[in-house]
């Protein structure tokens, strides 16, 4: 028996020209790049320029994988923009990406859980391919997080930068069993009591400003551990897998001892792991696709290799992605 999956066809990324090392923040900040990287793993990260916007870096993105996949912009006829710092309250980032791309028909809309967006859009374009009203959805990660940052406030702006990642998924027929390529299983989960560990203070209904982050570092990172760990195993669980049959596991790039901890618990070597947090920093919904982008183009990750994707953010939101490249 045939079942529609929705296979990844082509991956690409953006980043902003300016590199900003971990030794440009000791100009204001009681810091060092020792205390940074023993802390995050973080060496540099990108920040956009002045003028430039979230729907900049998506384009770029968008424009790198429809290259990469042999498509145009008209090919498209979904899009699921993952963000937290949209160029507008409204319209959506995603209808300004459309347009530039020359994405004539069809549908885009934005979607927000922070560093679980790109999960979460993940999620929702498969079920936009498996239920029929989608055949090819173009999923894009974009932030421009230095936007956002309380610059007096050592314990976080030296965590985040800014990128985009764009995956196309495309509706593909399979057997219905684990060896199809394509998406899996997803498990998204959330849960409210949690939500002010991670946050921004500000926002349209509140402060009619845009905020600053905030966050609880340490209680963050004791429920990221766990959390992510029991995310993935569920997504291995439903599509009735383990963790030896991954290949990569592609996580949020937020810290990396969150990386190595929650790999630990996955019982998935660190040599399986794809990390890109040390070049990049956290780009909140962007450091999914940005990893899954540079990987391909390493020669990493290649075709029909089985990827585990999990990433948790502000809410608390998180969620697990299994798909076969």
């Amino acid at each position: 028996m045939t079942t529609i999956r929705a296979v990844p066809v082509g991956v690409g990324h953006y980043l902003p020209e300016r590199v900003v090392p971990n030794s440009e923040f000791l100009d204001w900040l009681d810091t060092s790049d020792e205390w940074i990287k023993s802390r995050s793993g973080i060496e540099r990260r990108h920040f956009a320029a002045e003028g430039e916007l979230t729907s900049d870096l998506a384009t770029q993105a968008a424009l790198n994988a429809l290259a990469d996949a042999g498509l145009e912009g008209p090919d498209v006829d979904a899009m699921v923009l993952a963000t937290s710092t949209p160029d507008y309250t409204f319209p959506s980032t995603a209808t300004k990406v459309q347009h530039a791309i020359g994405m004539t028909g069809g549908f885009a809309f934005d979607l927000q859980a922070v560093c679980a967006g790109f999960s979460y859009a993940l999620a929702n374009a498969n079920a936009l391919i498996v239920s029929g009203q989608a055949k090819r959805v173009l999923v894009i990660g974009a932030e421009t997080f230095s936007r956002i940052m309380n610059w007096k406030d050592r314990t976080t702006c030296v965590l985040f930068g800014d990128g985009a990642g764009a995956l196309i998924l495309e509706a593909q027929e399979g057997t219905g069993d684990s060896s199809d390529r394509g998406i899996l299983a997803c498990d998204l989960n959330s849960d409210g009591k949690y939500r002010d560990l991670l946050y921004v203070d500000g926002g349209v209904s509140s402060t009619q400003t845009a905020g600053v982050l905030v966050m609880e570092g340490p209680e963050v990172f004791k429920h990221a551990v766990s959390k992510l760990a029991k995310t993935g195993n569920t997504a291995l669980a439903k599509a009735g897998l383990t963790h030896d049959d991954v290949d990569w596991v592609v996580p949020h790039q937020a810290n990396l001892r969150i990386i190595k901890s929650t790999a630990a618990k996955l019982k998935v070597p660190l040599e399986k792991v794809i990390v890109t947090v040390q070049d990049h920093g956290n780009t909140s919904a962007a450091s999914i696709p940005l990893a899954l982008s540079v990987a391909k183009s390493k020669g990493q990750i290649r075709k029909n290799q089985l990827l585990l994707t999990e990433a948790i953010g502000g809410g608390l939101a998180w969620g697990a992605v299994l798909l076969r490249w």
